[in-house]
């Protein structure tokens, strides 16, 4: 497991459970208090972590012998890091990437970068509605495992699955990692929405619109449609746009609330990966002749060029449409199909 936050030491605990599992740490100090406390204090204070999970910041210790490579590093970090330890990993070696992010300036997705920095690595990740907090306290939730290599994902559900973590597998690593991507921008229009003080109509307006642009650049990619009604999807899209927990959300709600990114950012310890995948979301887009009303004024606010109301104003005036293409909606109706 490469990276010690709060999600990765989560994984990294379900992990030990059903084989040996290495933490790799950037810092010594959180080495040293998962060795001699067990606990990672700066990520998940008062948890008491696996007494068998086992910690180092030595990359190559780490990922050396692995059967399988957990990447839980930022989207700013992760082709650095990889780069780092990919010359360590043994061939054939499988990468499972926790990361819901696109790298800046090359809207790569992180299975992308992987396949860049080691051509013909079988690569995927794992997905869905997973606060950290929730699931190292035990309480039921569900994952998705998406990766090509059907009896790899089933491995992999195996080593995760434990009575309260559900894990399902899935070969759509393309919609999964658009859906996680998106849906950390989509929370933070949703956080700036409540800073802003409206309420549960709007956040659920921005929720459904919300997804339909994550299914329309997705499917534009090749993903397939159902993804986005499922844990990857739908279920991510919600736990991230109304949870408190939510480090997406509370960056929106604090601009919401009249505060500068620069002092939001100056308080967090974690990452909140909407804040830098906004524009490389929105770019991927346009590449591809995608309109994302949504996460284009997430970037406006980000970038200091449209204030909380006036994005919220210019979302609401935008010109009339149909919530479907009336083609689309006809075959439906001709054919008895109903929207997924």
């Amino acid at each position: 497991m490469v990276g010690a936050g709060s999600w990765g030491t989560t994984v990294a605990s379900l992990a030990c459970a059903n084989a040996p599992t290495v933490l790799w740490a950037r810092h010594d100090a959180v080495v040293s208090s998962i060795r001699q406390s067990r606990s990672n204090l700066d990520y998940l204070p008062g948890v008491e972590l696996p007494a068998e999970l086992e910690a180092t910041s030595d990359l190559d210790e780490a990922v050396a012998g692995a059967d399988l490579v957990v990447m839980a590093v930022p989207s700013h970090g992760f082709r650095g890091v990889f780069g780092a330890l990919a010359p360590s990993m043994a061939a054939g070696t499988p990468v499972l990437s926790l990361t819901k992010g696109l790298e800046q300036g090359s809207q790569l997705r992180m299975t992308q970068i992987v396949e860049q920095v080691r051509p013909g690595t079988v690569t995927g990740m794992l997905t869905g509605p997973n606060l950290a907090s929730e699931v190292v306290a035990g309480q039921p939730t569900a994952a998705l495992v998406a990766i090509p290599d059907e009896s790899l994902a089933t491995w992999i559900q195996g080593l995760l699955m434990s009575p309260t973590f559900r894990v399902y597998t899935s070969p759509d690593v393309i919609g999964c990692e658009i859906a996680g991507a998106s849906k950390n921008v989509l929370a933070v229009a949703a956080g700036i929405s409540d800073g802003l003080g409206f309420g549960d109509n709007t956040r659920a307006a921005l929720i459904t619109r919300g997804l339909a642009e994550m299914g329309r650049l997705g499917v534009a990619l090749g993903a397939d449609p159902l993804t986005f009604a499922g844990l990857a999807g739908v279920g991510d899209l919600v736990a991230t746009c109304t949870s408190h927990r939510s480090r997406n959300r509370t960056v929106g709600f604090a601009l919401g609330s009249g505060r500068s990114l620069e002092e939001i950012l100056a308080e967090m310890r974690m990452v909140a990966e909407g804040v830098k995948t906004a524009r490389p979301v929105v770019e991927l887009a346009a590449v591809h002749g995608i309109e994302l009303p949504i996460a284009a004024e997430v970037v406006a606010v980000i970038d200091g060029t449209r204030t909380p109301s006036a994005a919220m104003a210019e979302l609401m005036l935008r010109p009339a449409t149909a919530e479907l293409p009336h083609e689309a909606a006809a075959r439906r109706v001709a054919t008895g199909r109903q929207p997924v």
